[in-house]
């Protein structure tokens, strides 16, 4: 009778896994879908082809946040990356170029680094009729982080900074919305190194961090922006310590050229690789003493 009841709560256990499952693959192979009817320079098989996973915090719209996972050499602590795009609905280079260096890391993945990336942040903003920085909540997550100075710190700053600019509001609460939520437990989470995001249209590199600042990835070069109250490079550096790199494209509808794509790669890897002192530690405690 036990051995009849076991089986039964490991059958009724299996079938739930396996409709969780389809329900996940029917979810991704949905927003893939809308993501090429919105962004022609992504490729429908290709976006069905990552396997991606969905974090299980969805969106104010109850659209599934896409990740795809990296894993480096499973024996040794390599550096973790995080790589997150499409914070911004309305910067569609950041999202069709992420789906490229998505491409290139597939092909070439070293096991270097274990990379985990979140390349539609706000599908909310981007799949509408009309794309929009903000969430379905008129919030811009970049903005909506944790302060520093107070809660009210962002609020403030809005107000009196922005002249209450509505593409830039912060919420009434930090962390008011379930994708800043998202992105802060993957945070927790995954705990990585460093963090790379991915905007437009200011054709530069921003750093959040101390004087190792890359000078240069491919056509962008570092000039540094500052810090606003809310903002993921605010939170994750400031309040962290875990430095940020911000790619901000020439053109938020279009994108780079393939050789400037793949040079932005390169030198980020390489600046991983040779220049930023935790990865460069990470390294050493990973490699086999000689």
């Amino acid at each position: 009778m036990q051995k009849g009841c076991a089986f039964l709560m490991f059958w009724a256990s299996f079938m739930f896994s396996v409709a969780a499952n389809a329900d996940k693959t029917e979810d991704v192979a949905h927003l893939c879908q809308k993501i090429t009817q919105k962004l022609h320079s992504v490729n429908l098989e290709e976006c069905q082809s990552f396997d991606f996973d969905t974090h299980k915090i969805s969106s104010v719209l109850n659209m599934p946040l896409l990740m795809k996972e990296f894993k480096g050499v499973m024996d040794h602590d390599v550096p973790k990356v995080l790589f997150i795009a499409g914070i911004h609905g309305d910067e569609y280079s950041s999202v069709s170029a992420t789906f490229k260096w998505l491409k290139i890391l597939e092909e070439n993945h070293a096991d270097k680094f274990h990379w985990l990336f979140l390349p539609l942040a706000n599908p909310d903003g981007l799949l509408r009729k009309n794309a929009q920085r903000m969430n379905a909540n008129n919030v811009d997550l970049n903005r909506n982080f944790p302060p520093e100075g107070g809660e009210s710190a962002s609020l403030d700053y809005w107000k009196v900074k922005t002249a209450k600019d509505p593409r830039r509001f912060p919420g009434l609460l930090p962390v008011s919305e379930p994708e800043t939520k998202a992105i802060m437990d993957i945070i927790d989470d995954f705990k990585p190194e460093v963090i790379v995001s991915v905007h437009a249209p200011y054709d530069l590199l921003d750093f959040d961090g101390e004087a190792y600042a890359p000078e240069k990835f491919g056509p962008l070069d570092l000039k540094l922006l500052g810090t606003y109250p809310g903002s993921l490079g605010n939170y994750a550096w400031v309040r962290l310590n875990i430095p940020v790199i911000t790619l901000e494209l020439p053109h938020a509808g279009i994108m780079p050229k393939n050789s400037e794509i793949r040079d932005i790669w390169e030198d980020l890897v390489f600046w991983l690789k040779n220049e930023h002192p935790k990865i460069k530690s990470a390294q050493l405690k990973s490699s086999p003493t000689s």
